[in-house]
């Protein structure tokens, strides 16, 4: 057995170890399509919570540089703030090489078989992309990627690796119609609003796969099926935390110059924190409201904002003293004891799971239900 037949069997067992057996397809593609084509000689390692990120240089240390790629859970920096500063900087991730074990998730969500169609949202390094020209063909895949230097990059990567799938340097919230109909639309940048386009050039019967952020909690997954009256549905699967979509991107209003009003709260602000993915989709979907936290030693900080108005948001701290904490609130609406009163709906409908929790999406907009899609949660436009 050689070197690289023992890293590539070692790295599909951990992605195995992490969502059970893939599918014959999809582990074919991953032995077929060497993700290492794809990772540049220096980028951004991120291990998630478990450490902090860094820097990998296939030159100075190529041991770190094949440990890194051949992790199963860990996405790989290729890009901050867009391209304007480099590794060694604090800036916004804004493309990578995602995590192979969720890159198995969404694909075995797609459902695709030799022959279909796909559109791919987001080309990012083209592994994906190469991926699924191994498992439908590559005169069948459409890749679209806003970054024209990112679009580049990746046409070199599967070149490499011998496929020629369509690349389209565009924004991909309005998909490729030229290409359309799709049988599947798979997505590899979160979304607050799945655009309305993705569903018209998508054919009946035909897949969205996406990842979905509400502002609360962790990213997930979104599986809809397109009917033929031009509606989709589905429900929500696992975590897919991704770098958000260009054209969705949230930049929160400046919070006002002035003196936030002190109430105090029973609740433990760690319980909205680490709420779990139903509670974080009810608080979304009954509020709008955007919750984030941060731990500092033995303090936790949780926001509340309204994304479109910086004048609605409060924050609260955790300490380790029982009784009540204190929240200190901007503006008049009560945006904390909404997402508390959120909170407490959830348990009172017998803390339902994620995959109870479902959307449609329509031409005027999009809806969160809860079991069944007459069930709605609340109404967004898209």
């Amino acid at each position: 057995m050689t070197v690289h037949d023992d890293r590539l069997g070692r790295f599909i067992a951990d992605i195995e170890d992490r969502v059970g057996p893939l599918l014959p397809p999809i582990e074919a593609a991953l032995r077929a399509v060497p993700r290492a084509l794809f990772i540049p000689d220096v980028a951004l390692a991120s291990p998630g919570c478990r450490d902090e990120a860094y820097v990998i240089d296939r030159g100075s240390d190529p041991d770190a540089w094949w440990e890194a790629v051949n992790t199963a859970t860990d996405p790989i920096i290729t890009q901050i703030d867009d391209g304007t500063r480099g590794f060694d900087s604090d800036g916004a991730y804004t493309s990578s090489n995602s995590a192979p074990d969720t890159v198995a998730e969404l694909l075995e969500l797609l459902s695709t078989k030799p022959g279909h169609r796909v559109l791919e949202v987001g080309t990012g390094t083209g592994w994906t992309a190469a991926l699924l020209s191994h498992m439908v063909g590559a005169e069948r895949v459409t890749s679209v990627e806003i970054d024209a230097a990112i679009s580049e990059r990746a046409a070199k990567n599967v070149s490499v690796a011998g496929y020629e799938p369509h690349l389209v340097v565009g924004d991909g919230a309005t998909g490729y119609p030229d290409g359309a109909p799709y049988d599947r639309v798979h997505v590899t940048c979160s979304v607050y609003r799945v655009p309305y386009t993705w569903v018209e050039q998508c054919r009946p019967g035909g897949l969205i796969v996406a990842p979905f952020e509400t502002g609360v909690g962790c990213g997930r997954a979104i599986r809809l099926v397109v009917s033929a009256d031009g509606t989709a549905v589905g429900r929500f699967r696992g975590s897919a935390s991704y770098m958000p979509i260009r054209a969705q991107r949230v930049e929160y209003p400046p919070e006002p110059d002035v003196e936030p009003a002190r109430h105090s709260t029973r609740v433990d602000p760690r319980t909205i924190a680490e709420a779990p993915p139903g509670a974080a989709l009810t608080i979304a979907a009954l509020t709008g409201l955007h919750v984030s936290a941060e731990q500092d030693d033995d303090l936790v900080r949780v926001w509340v904002l309204n994304p479109d108005r910086g004048d609605e948001r409060a924050m609260t701290v955790w300490d380790p003293d029982p009784g009540q904490w204190p929240v200190f609130q901007i503006g008049d609406r009560p945006v904390w004891d909404e997402v508390t009163d959120a909170y407490f709906r959830w348990v009172s409908w017998g803390e339902p799971g994620r995959d109870r929790y479902g959307m449609t999406v329509t031409p005027d907009g999009q809806s969160i239900w809860l079991d069944r899609p007459d069930n709605v949660l609340r109404r967004a436009g898209t």
